[in-house]
């Protein structure tokens, strides 16, 4: 699958409907956005703790009421065709999702929004295997899965090598911490993940998917090795690059 990372970011102001929609027209199989809980108990989709970087004025997500978050522009670094652009809350950017493709929900908050998930997600309408959740955070998987254990769940993690060539975490802390969480797969970032512990995650029945990867070449190894998805950037480039060869 190929997962469009905060939409079609890479031409249009990430984690808002226009990078969704363009996402989708792009034949993406799956969005991924980041959910952060506003102060008044709202779900909206962007990625940092505040809206500096992406609409100029401060505002902490967490303190602040969808009404304040609203009344900025958030498109209108990408262009002036962007201006204008709002943050959608959580129910705006399930409403793009056409039937049969689905969504990857990061969390950003801590577990305390996992109940007004579920009721979003109940509300929207779509079929179970159109939505995942995915965070870096254990407590937040280990709580969806406790209250939904039927909501399919998958921890983030980055590898790090060091000087000896020590890959951290190691694939036995990443079976443990699959286990003890409940969830159903690993999503890492390419670098430094290897063949063997991708095939070491998968042969224990997990998912493996990866981000965020916007050249071809890279997204073919991970084809090979398993990938059950791919988030990119740039989901038209890589459909394109993944697709057979037409016939002749």
């Amino acid at each position: 699958m190929i997962v469009a990372h905060r939409g079609a970011s890479r031409e249009a102001p990430e984690n808002t409907i226009p990078a969704f929609t363009l996402a989708w027209e792009q034949g993406a199989d799956a969005i991924e956005g980041d959910f952060h809980l506003t102060a008044d108990g709202h779900i909206v989709c962007i990625h940092d703790k505040d809206t500096k970087r992406v609409a100029g004025k401060n505002l902490v997500v967490a303190k602040s009421s969808l009404a304040d978050l609203r009344k900025l522009d958030v498109g209108a670094y990408r262009g002036e065709k962007y201006k204008g652009t709002v943050i959608p809350t959580i129910a705006e950017v399930f409403a793009t999702i056409p039937a049969g493709r689905k969504i990857y929900m990061e969390v950003k908050s801590n577990e305390s929004i996992i109940p007004d998930l579920l009721r979003e997600i109940g509300k929207s309408g779509l079929r179970q295997e159109q939505v995942a959740v995915i965070s870096f955070h254990t407590k937040v998987i280990g709580a969806l899965k406790a209250r939904a254990p039927q909501c399919r769940a998958m921890w983030l993690s980055g590898f790090k090598k060091d000087r000896s060539g020590k890959i951290t975490p190691s694939l036995e802390t990443v079976l443990k911490t699959l286990k003890r969480v409940k969830a159903d797969g690993l999503s890492s970032a390419k670098d430094v993940v290897t063949q063997d512990i991708i095939k070491g995650v998968m042969d224990k029945g997990y998912e493996y998917h990866v981000w965020t990867v916007d050249d071809v070449k890279t997204a073919r190894r991970f084809k090979a090795w398993g990938a059950k998805s791919i988030t990119t950037n740039v989901p038209g480039r890589i459909r394109k690059g993944l697709s057979p060869p037409a016939a002749p």
